[in-house]
């Protein structure tokens, strides 16, 4: 590092990450960057009740690089905000616990910036199954990895490199933030979604790079699966309201087919069945299509392939019944109930 070197501020916001905590610092510790660049490790901690801050306060007395500050409300835009506020870096790095990093996954943002100019640059979205995962979390990583369950969606495109609405995580030059605000703290969920899209309306533009290396372990149990998605869409429709802006299509139509087969029951109630049965055949057709596609695509073990149709109903049924009831919070009063404001893992 060269005298006068400028500071690359990495920001972390986490709670009860004992298991996880200390790999997560050395990975990020041990990040390859530039010789005119420092790097410094600021986490906001959640009030972690599982050790987690013990850990992170024994290893700040040990490395100067590392600042750990308190996050009193616990959620993930709160501790963003708060962590953006103490970093020095004229350049932001978003980092996540249970993501693991290629060694220049920083110096890959910082040249990223450098060729796009852009306002927000940052990698794909790459979910992997752990080492000695179970066939449900090969599955859900399988699921979330298929273009088909994904929609298309640019981010899960791992050789994908151009401008994009949205990216995982994130790397802003501090300017990004003078000019855009911070995170919305209104919202537990969807918080970078809208951060970017705050971003893209006024003028700013997100750049994707394939050289932007990282893997994302994602839950490992279909409860924490639905649950991860019901927040998702319980948070979209205040997104929405926020900016005046209707969601797409692969936004709509999980909550449009929840909203159908709650519509199929009362016929079914009264002894018509047939507008539910034919919902459910067509959705039956739809997840073995979807399976299918995974199938072809990624080519999971037969254990993780048979639970991938449960893990995809898990995504549509989640997502779909948070944004009925979101939707419903936003018309009735605008804020969000206190049960979906705490995270979930």
């Amino acid at each position: 590092m060269t005298q006068g070197a400028r500071t690359v501020s990495l920001i972390v916001p986490c709670r009860n990450e004992r298991g996880y905590i200390e790999a997560f610092c050395a990975s990020a510790l041990a990040q390859r960057l530039p010789p005119d660049r420092r790097l410094e490790l600021v986490i906001a901690d959640g009030q972690s009740d599982d050790g987690t801050r013990e850990v992170l306060d024994a290893l700040a007395l040990r490395d100067a690089r590392v600042a750990v500050i308190a996050n009193p409300r616990r959620i993930v835009s709160t501790g963003l905000n708060l962590a953006l506020a103490q970093a020095r870096g004229d350049v932001i790095v978003r980092m996540d616990v249970h993501t693991e990093y290629a060694p220049d996954y920083v110096a890959q943002c910082l040249a990223a910036l450098e060729l796009s100019g852009a306002a927000n640059v940052g990698g794909p979205w790459r979910a992997e199954a752990g080492p000695q995962a179970l066939p449900m979390q090969q599955a859900v990583a399988a699921a979330f990895q298929s273009r088909w369950v994904a929609g298309g969606a640019r981010s899960r495109d791992l050789t994908y490199s151009g401008e994009v609405d949205t990216v995982y995580l994130g790397c802003w030059p501090r300017a990004t933030f003078e000019r855009f605000g911070g995170f919305d703290e209104d919202l537990v969920r969807n918080q970078d979604d809208e951060h970017n899209l705050r971003i893209v309306r006024g003028g700013g533009r997100i750049w994707q790079s394939a050289a932007v290396r990282s893997v994302y372990r994602p839950r490992a149990r279909l409860g924490q699966v639905f649950r991860q998605y019901l927040q998702y869409g319980y948070w979209k429709p205040f997104v929405m309201k926020k900016h005046g802006q209707p969601a797409s299509l692969r936004h709509l139509v999980p909550a449009l087919f929840v909203a159908a087969l709650g519509l199929s029951l009362l016929p079914a109630l009264a002894g018509l069945a047939l507008p539910l049965v034919a919902l459910a055949v067509l959705y039956a057709a739809t997840v073995v299509a979807l399976t299918a596609g995974v199938a072809a695509q990624l080519h999971p073990s037969p254990a993780a392939l048979v639970r991938v149709p449960a893990v995809i109903a898990a995504y549509h049924v989640g997502y779909g019944v948070g944004s009925i009831v979101g939707a419903w919070d936003v018309l009735r009063h605008g804020r969000g109930r206190a049960r979906f404001a705490a995270l979930t893992r």
